[in-house]
């Protein structure tokens, strides 16, 4: 399977163009399962016989109990097989379906009562942290009571009992159906919140973009250059600009805010107070930043000062841009590029694709190559991927290479949603306890960078584990 089978159409995610959250029907074979599927989607989608294990497939659909709507999967009977067997391929799509539902009803035959394997699976359901309503199908007459109230001693709280042949006890499912909405509502709220606030944030301010690198790399050269004036008072000599300069100024019409700063000397050489206070100023510039642009001497190529300069702006989560000066004078371009692309790759691996503009600040050649790629990169540090887009994306990654396990047992994980831009931020939704380890997050980060073309931005990912509001119960 390729990465990129979702860029060519949406499945659906969302009902009417709203965000929605996830039921998941478990249970044993022959317990109704697909019945309640057909049910709770109005149409005849899955086939339904008597026959126990019609179901192979996780099969997906539009859910909808009066105004309540919501994303519906039907699994395939719970089996207690772990092998590559058919059952034990099957009991892993209903394992991928828990692990993406925000919900999981579980299904009992109340006419049949609890069985053995009832208990095996409600035990298996009570160690997810996925929350669980109990569903008691069936209950059509007094033949379902018995199985009814045996059904209390599964430890999954208090049943719900329908019949989903016959459609009775939907009003109780909805009352048990409801919190979960208005959770999904209110994800969706913080979401729009946080991107109006940063698409009003990026119409109504400057761009703010600051000049860093070690001292007489040119910073105040490209500046004035930028700007068209002496704007910068520079010379030969390291260190002439001591204070953290900003300069309003406006390109093709979008207004930027152009901060010259102090040059970087590696700290143990950092000895005079003005000297420090002149370090304290650019590192407090590069914070406030949102794009820096790392100006290095191309005739000194790329030290570790440099390395120690770029990852610190990557640390602050800002977007990056590598700016090579005094181009005109570097003897063997072609080897130095390499070298200094072969370092960041080396020594940044966390931030993939950093664009390298050369220049030459003193003559002007090439320097307008640098605002286009500083624009670009500011706009792939304002993006944002819709959750529905991003949980395809997800799913395929799982599949790819599921998550490691811990104390015998797989971590688990539900679902993803881009909490904030500026840098790209995500929270990944876990379903069962454990830390993730710092190498899973950084696949799923390269898969990001890879996917949905995030080069030169830190992208964070916050891992978050959901509680069960059922497990007191019962």
């Amino acid at each position: 399977m390729t990465r990129n089978w979702w860029r060519s159409g949406p499945r659906p995610r969302t009902i009417d163009n709203e965000m929605t959250f996830t039921v998941a029907i478990l249970g044993r074979p022959n317990v109704g399962k697909s019945t309640l599927f057909n049910r709770l989607v109005g149409k005849k989608l899955a086939l339904v016989d008597d026959t126990p294990g019609v179901t192979r497939d996780r099969r997906e659909g539009e859910g909808r109990i009066g105004t309540l709507k919501f994303r519906i999967i039907d699994t395939a009977g719970l089996e207690e097989k772990f092998d590559d067997s058919l059952e034990g391929r099957m009991r892993r799509q209903t394992e991928l379906a828990l692990a993406e539902a925000d919900v999981v009803l579980m299904l009992i035959d109340a006419k049949a009562g609890v069985t053995p394997l009832d208990e095996h699976f409600a035990g298996w359901l009570r160690r997810s942290e996925t929350p669980v309503i109990l569903v008691a199908n069936k209950c059509e007459g007094k033949a379902g009571t018995p199985g009814l109230m045996e059904s209390f001693s599964l430890g999954l709280g208090e049943p719900v009992p329908l019949s989903a042949e016959h459609g009775e006890g939907m009003a109780d499912l909805f009352e048990a159906l409801l919190p979960f909405e208005a959770a999904a509502e209110a994800a969706q709220e913080e979401t729009a919140d946080a991107a109006a606030e940063d698409a009003e944030d990026a119409a109504e301010k400057p761009l703010q973009l600051a000049i860093v690198g070690r001292p007489n790399a040119g910073k105040s050269t490209l500046v004035n250059t930028l700007v068209g004036e002496d704007r910068m008072l520079t010379g030969p000599e390291a260190g002439v600009t001591r204070d953290s300069i900003a300069v309003e100024w406006e390109f093709e019409g979008r207004a930027v805010r152009l901060v010259d700063t102090a040059g970087l000397r590696k700290k143990a050489r950092v000895q005079q107070k003005l000297e420090k206070l002149s370090v304290a100023d650019s590192l407090r510039v590069i914070r406030m930043a949102e794009v820096v642009v790392l100006l290095i001497d191309g005739v000194e190529t790329f030290e570790k000062q440099d390395l120690n300069i770029a990852a610190h702006v990557i640390e602050e989560g800002r977007a990056l841009v590598i700016a090579v000066n005094k181009w005109d004078a570097v003897a063997d371009r072609q080897a130095t590029l390499k070298l200094i692309r072969d370092r960041l790759a080396i020594s940044l691996p966390q931030v993939r694709g950093v664009p390298v503009v050369t220049l030459s600040a003193l003559s002007g050649r090439g320097v307008e190559k640098l605002l286009p790629k500083v624009m670009e990169v500011y706009d792939l540090w304002n993006s944002r991927i819709p959750t529905s887009r991003l949980n395809r994306w997800l799913e395929v990654m799982l599949e790819q290479h599921p998550p490691p396990m811990v104390k015998g047992r797989r971590l688990k994980i539900r679902y993803m949603t881009q909490v904030k831009a500026r840098p790209p931020t995500f929270s990944l939704f876990m379903s069962s306890r454990g830390e993730l380890p710092e190498s899973y997050i950084r696949y799923l980060i390269n898969g990001l960078r890879t996917d949905f073309n995030l080069p030169a931005v830190p992208i964070r990912i916050m891992t978050r584990t959901g509680k069960n509001p059922y497990a007191e119960k019962g």
